[in-house]
């Protein structure tokens, strides 16, 4: 009496639950893609496996099956792997499907929940840093901000961001759009500190990947934001955490500066972004 044996390439663990059965097959053949998608250029197929974690002859049936789904190609002069036109392709529909909002609420929730702090997410609008979402804490911050408040850029984290991101020809158009000359007081040499000190600031933002602000422009709230590239490295979003001073430290290192960081970096990633 012959006796089945299961088929290792969908075997699930006993307490898995049937609706989360999956192929192994695919899995272990999806670390090449993977791989492929990390490396900035190709690679030969004892690179590729070993990265992968496979061996050289079980990769290679593998990438003869990408490659005839145009999931991978292979350079006939060097033999080494790359993706394909149809990766491109799944990557640009995935770009065209993707929502940064909707991105980024579910992290921004979780760390309001994690650090019990207010959390907001702004966009580059029209008139400037414009919020869009505002998540509460449990112990609400009193001040003037909303849906659709404008945050100014020299005087708030949000803008400071924001400031030290975008390209120098978005603030200009902000000058000359419908804040008029109200605008240009957002520009460096018009107002506010010195050009070479709001330089600085700003390059120290970039360095550090966040902005503070401390006890300004609301006395006794402090606040730290940081930026949400896309996959192009432009700043999509802008995410800040504020708080009262009491119990919003305002070092660089301090655990609020750190959590911020790392969820506008994750953000980024799901956005497609590579540092």
């Amino acid at each position: 009496m012959s006796v089945s044996r299961p088929d290792p390439a969908t075997t699930v663990a006993p307490n898995e639950d049937r609706a989360q059965r999956a192929i192994q097959s695919v899995e272990v053949g999806g670390r090449l893609l993977l791989v492929l998608g990390e490396r900035s250029a190709p690679m030969t197929l004892k690179d590729l496996a070993e990265a992968a974690g496979l061996p050289a002859s079980r990769a290679h049936p593998y990438l003869v099956s990408f490659g005839r789904l145009g999931l991978v190609a292979q350079d006939p002069g060097t033999g080494r792997y790359a993706l394909g036109p149809a990766a491109l392709q799944l990557g640009l529909a995935c770009l065209r499907q993707l929502d940064p909002l909707k991105v980024a609420s579910p992290i921004a929730e979780a760390l309001a929940e994690r650090i019990d702090q207010t959390v907001a997410l702004a966009v580059w609008a029209n008139f400037g840093p414009t919020v869009v979402r505002i998540i509460e804490s449990t112990q609400p911050v009193h001040v003037n901000m909303r849906v659709g408040t404008v945050m100014d850029l020299e005087k708030t984290a949000t803008g400071q961001v924001f400031a030290a991101f975008l390209p120098a020809r978005k603030l200009v158009q902000l000058a000359a759009g419908p804040l008029g000359g109200q605008g240009g007081a957002l520009l460096p040499g018009a107002v506010g500190m010195p050009d070479e000190e709001r330089a600085a600031a700003l390059e120290e933002v970039r360095q550090r990947g966040l902005a503070r602000a401390v006890g300004q422009p609301i006395p006794g709230v402090n606040a730290f934001s940081a930026p949400v590239f896309d996959h192009a490295g432009d700043v999509e979003l802008v995410l800040t955490a504020l708080g009262p001073a009491v119990n919003f430290p305002s070092a660089w290192n301090s655990p609020i500066a750190r959590a911020v960081g790392d969820a506008a970096r994750s953000i980024s990633e799901r956005l497609g972004w590579r540092a």
